[in-house]
């Protein structure tokens, strides 16, 4: 069991090896949610087979090279993205992106458990015709939130192993499920699917990067371990393979399936189709292991949860602060399932807000990383006011301007199920890239504003 928080790993400790990062961001990226939008991005955006395959596969290559140049400062100063993000926007500065950071983590861990019930849900179904209650939505989904805690409890080593075997399993049932479906699909009607607009490709690129890149601040936990002297070429092209492995096959899958079923795209479980196009020999093993993977991503995402309560000041284990994310995921869970009647609408409304917040972040923060930021692992644990990284009354006001404004700025664009910016309706905002209004702006107003300069002189 890890028992590190905050502080950074010793030289002498950091034995991990660049091709773990692989099936770590692999795993991250296996989830049903992805089949989901696949289907959404044929029923809703009115793409072709092959406007999916380039949005798929253009959309890693964004999001998932953001996460990997970002994993690059946990090489360089050893501790997790939100402590490393205190050099950058000051200890109390910090305070700010780190919450709303934290919020949206309770978003994407809810909407990750939503989908893993669902899935245990429909194997009920399948293999015993179970129908669904109340009282069985609430036991399937604490049964999700549960084993999530439990994994992430444990720390990266443990994490590790079950992503390396989750993504074997994963992979192996993942072909088998492409070769049925090549095998009884209708492909004249898959492959004689008019094309979409460009807009509606840019569009399905914008909502399958909006995933990725919230996984960005989380980039430097799983790379802390690792040597300074570790090429960072190859944790990018680690990171991006990874995602791309299995996000293609999966984004792929739900396009074909909703060709002949595209009602299933609309349903309020968005996992039922598995059950209704895959015999049940295929089905019922391929959602229980996308069930493990879908436990695996929000123990993940428990796990860089726990770092970011630590740094707004919750004084318990890393353990411990991971039950509050938990706790709070099980009751929004419980929420959207019984409320929510779209759920696809919901999860690409929530996917947009997600990636203005965590754009804001990454445009300060990659643009520091840019400017030759070095990390000292005792200022970095040093909160007090003489502390190397107090600065102006704790914040750093440049650094927070600049997200500030680059969070405005993205929202301005940003038009979703519950919220609609004045400025929605231009080509940005239609076509989802309110985030990367939010990462150009922040990123380009801290680069010609001042850095403040630390009471030692260095960087």
């Amino acid at each position: 069991m890890e028992t590190r928080g905050l502080d950074p790993v010793p030289d002498e400790e950091r034995t991990g090896r660049v091709r773990a990062l692989f099936p770590t961001w692999a795993t991250a990226n296996m989830t049903a949610l992805l089949v989901t939008v696949g289907a959404g991005l044929v029923v809703l955006n009115g793409l072709s087979l092959w406007q999916v395959l380039v949005a798929a596969a253009v959309a890693p290559l964004i999001s998932f090279g953001l996460v990997g140049f970002v994993s690059l400062a946990g090489k360089r100063g050893g501790a997790p993205g939100m402590a490393l993000s205190r050099a950058v926007f000051g200890v109390r500065g910090n305070l700010a992106p780190g919450a709303l950071i934290w919020v949206a983590r309770w978003g994407w861990e809810t909407m990750n458990a939503v989908t893993g019930a669902y899935a245990l849900l429909t194997v009920g179904q399948v293999l015993f015709g179970v129908r669904s209650t109340t009282a069985l939505v609430m036991a399937t989904l604490l049964a999700f939130v549960a084993g999530s805690f439990l994994l992430s409890g444990l720390g990266l080593r443990a994490l590790r192993v079950c992503c390396t075997w989750s993504a074997y399993l994963f992979g192996t049932f993942s072909v088998l499920v492409l070769a049925h479906l090549a095998a009884t699909v209708p492909w004249r009607a898959v492959l004689d699917r008019p094309p979409g607009a460009v807009s509606a490709v840019i569009a399905g690129i914008g909502t399958l990067t909006a995933g990725g890149i919230s996984w960005a601040p989380s980039g430097p936990d799983f790379a802390r371990y690792l040597p300074r002297a570790s090429k960072g070429g190859a944790m990018v092209a680690a990171t991006v393979g990874g995602a791309l492995v299995v996000l293609v096959p999966l984004v792929v899958m739900g396009s074909v399936m909703a060709v002949r079923t595209p009602q299933l795209a609309l349903t309020r479980d968005p996992v039922s189709f598995i059950g209704v196009m895959l015999p049940t020999w295929l089905s019922v093993p391929y959602l229980i292991v996308a069930v493990t993977g879908m436990v695996l991503i929000n123990a993940l995402s428990m796990y860089s949860a726990g770092f970011t309560a630590q740094t707004l000041g919750f004084t318990v284990p890393r353990a411990w602060a991971v039950g509050v994310n938990a706790a709070i995921s099980l009751f929004l869970g419980a929420l959207l399932m019984m409320v929510a009647s779209s759920f696809i609408d919901a999860f690409v409304s929530f996917l947009r807000l997600l990636a203005v917040t965590f754009s804001a972040w990454i445009g300060v923060f990659a643009t520091d990383m840019l400017r030759g930021r070095s990390y000292d692992p005792v200022a970095l644990m040093d909160t007090g006011r003489g502390g190397a990284y107090w600065y102006t009354g704790g914040v750093a006001w440049p650094a927070v301007a600049a997200w500030g404004a680059g969070l405005v700025v993205g929202l301005l664009f940003t038009g979703v199920e519950w919220f609609t910016g004045p400025l929605a309706g231009t080509w940005p905002g239609r076509s989802g890239l309110g985030w990367a209004a939010t990462a150009l702006v922040s990123g380009g107003l801290y680069a010609v504003l001042p850095r403040p300069g630390r009471p030692d002189g260095r960087p």
